[in-house]
């Protein structure tokens, strides 16, 4: 070792069973590796949802016969200690790789390796730490008692221990060990959960020729990264929690499964209404259906139903892309969906859009927006789609402005509240829902009808001022929308 970083590769029964790195850069094996976890290092985090995970990952890798399955990378940082009699030893510390190292150990114990000197090291004291082994301990064994074949599981175990392989960085400088964890972690900008699902969704597609795949991949990455990132995190993942009545906060590596979808092995009864359903809707907007019938393409997609895996997921992740651009530009000629929108011209004014708090209700307007058109409107609507929208737009704004009209500082907790109608404000209600609930637009605006009520208006925080001012054709109160349409008294 020469203080600086150096390279190798180890399988994961070398390393927790024979206590050793396989092999380093010159192919020769690191032996008498004794690996702990610092004081320092955060406690086990790990739930039943991430090992279950993992161990799906290895089983489908052994299933597709993946000779060697990498599975992450492992930060140390070589450390010579002195013992209580005198003698020097090496002992390896995890800067990184603390989760899956541990989860290992306990998946190889679940599989009857008892000889696995690592799990056995006193420094699990973090409460945190002890309740997550102990319970994903218990997880992985009733996962490993489901495989009733003995042979099986035997090869599971081999598989795990010579088939799954750990990138290993070792380092004595410990300065040096943080420097690398972290442009591992940052390598100059955040690692998005979009990135990640695009990661997973690229493997799902490893039936497509190359051609095909590289330009699915071109069309994902002529997107603005910025606000694709926002799609998933601001519109698409909180719909999809509001409509069930849930309440989103972050979306990251450890929920974006609710995006990964459903899978070409995926054989469920549920799963096969699905992607039967989506291979019927590209066989008809691949032939001349459309045409003869007089009939439209048909949306292969809806928020409220699972994504499938691999192709449709890009294709999409473009499509509701350009519907949310189509709704958020409201240019008179351009789009299909929200063309010089009366309400939308004073929405869009600058001070409509400065501050946490109109950012937020503009966001509640805007996803409210999508989820209708998501359901009721065809890609190209007819005249008779776009009067319906322009109506359920007033409904749809007088909802959300509502919660900007009782607030003076407006934050996410409160606008949560008022979404899931734990709010005694007026016109507090999952209007999420009741989208998904309607069968048409017109029994949405009858029940809208009635869970809609006017504002008083000296109950109100907003600036009352200056209601009916009128300057280049433009309102510039919100509140004139409300006197307008009979939601003010």
């Amino acid at each position: 070792m020469n203080g600086q970083l150096n390279l190798a590769l180890t399988k994961i029964g070398d390393l927790l069973i024979e206590n050793k790195i396989t092999k380093d850069l010159n192919g020769k094996p690191i032996n008498d590796v004794d690996i702990v976890i610092p004081d320092y290092q955060r406690p086990y985090k790990w739930t039943a949802k991430n090992v279950i995970q993992l161990v799906d990952d290895i089983l489908e890798a052994k299933s597709t016969n993946k000779e060697m399955y990498r599975v992450g990378t492992l930060i140390l940082h070589e450390e010579e200690i002195t013992s209580e009699n005198g003698d020097k030893k090496i002992r390896y510390n995890i800067v990184d790789g603390q989760q899956r190292t541990i989860t290992f150990s306990l998946l190889l114990r679940a599989l009857d390796e008892s000889t696995i000197r690592f799990i056995n090291q006193e420094v699990w004291s973090n409460p945190h730490t002890i309740q997550n082994i102990s319970s994903n301990f218990r997880t992985l064994e009733r996962r490993v008692q489901n495989i009733e074949d003995e042979r099986e599981k035997s090869d599971l175990c081999n598989y795990i221990k010579n088939n799954c392989e750990l990138i290993v960085v070792i380092t004595k400088n410990i300065s040096e060990a943080f420097q690398f964890f972290d442009s591992q972690n940052a390598r100059g900008k955040k690692l998005y959960p979009h990135d990640l699902l695009k990661a997973y969704h690229l493997r799902e597609m490893s039936e497509l020729d190359v051609e095909t795949t590289e330009k699915i991949v071109k069309t994902w990455e002529d997107i603005d990264q910025k606000k694709l990132s926002g799609l998933f995190s601001d519109y698409l993942y909180r719909i999809k929690e509001w409509i069930k009545g849930n309440r989103p906060f972050e979306l990251n590596e450890q929920n974006i499964d609710k995006f990964k979808g459903i899978t070409l092995q995926d054989n469920f009864p549920y799963a096969q209404f699905y992607k039967s359903a989506f291979a019927y809707s590209e066989m008809v907007n691949n032939s001349a259906m459309p045409f003869v019938s007089g009939s439209k393409n048909i949306k292969p997609f809806q928020l409220d139903t699972p994504v499938i895996a691999g192709k449709p997921f890009f294709e999409y992740a473009k499509h509701y892309f350009d519907v949310l651009k189509d709704i958020q530009d409201n240019s008179k000629y351009v789009g299909y969906f929200i063309n010089g929108n009366d309400i939308v011209s004073t929405l869009d004014l600058p001070k409509y859009k400065n501050g946490v708090g109109n950012r937020i209700t503009r966001l509640l307007f805007d996803t409210a927006v999508l989820l209708y058109v998501d359901r009721f409107c065809p890609e190209k609507p007819s005249k008779l789609d776009t009067d319906l929208l322009d109506q359920y737009v007033v409904f749809a704004f007088v909802w959300s402005y509502s919660l900007r009209a009782q607030y003076i500082n407006l934050g996410w907790q409160s606008a949560q509240n008022f979404i899931l109608e734990n709010d005694s404000l007026v016109n507090s209600f999952n209007l999420f829902k009741k989208i998904t609930e309607a069968d048409s637009p017109h029994s949405l605006f009858s029940e809208l009808s009635e869970k809609i009520h006017p504002l008083e208006s000296e109950k109100l925080k907003s600036n009352k001022e200056n209601i009916d001012l009128i300057e280049g054709g433009v309102p510039q109160n919100f509140l004139y929308f409300f006197q307008k349409n009979k939601f003010l008294i």
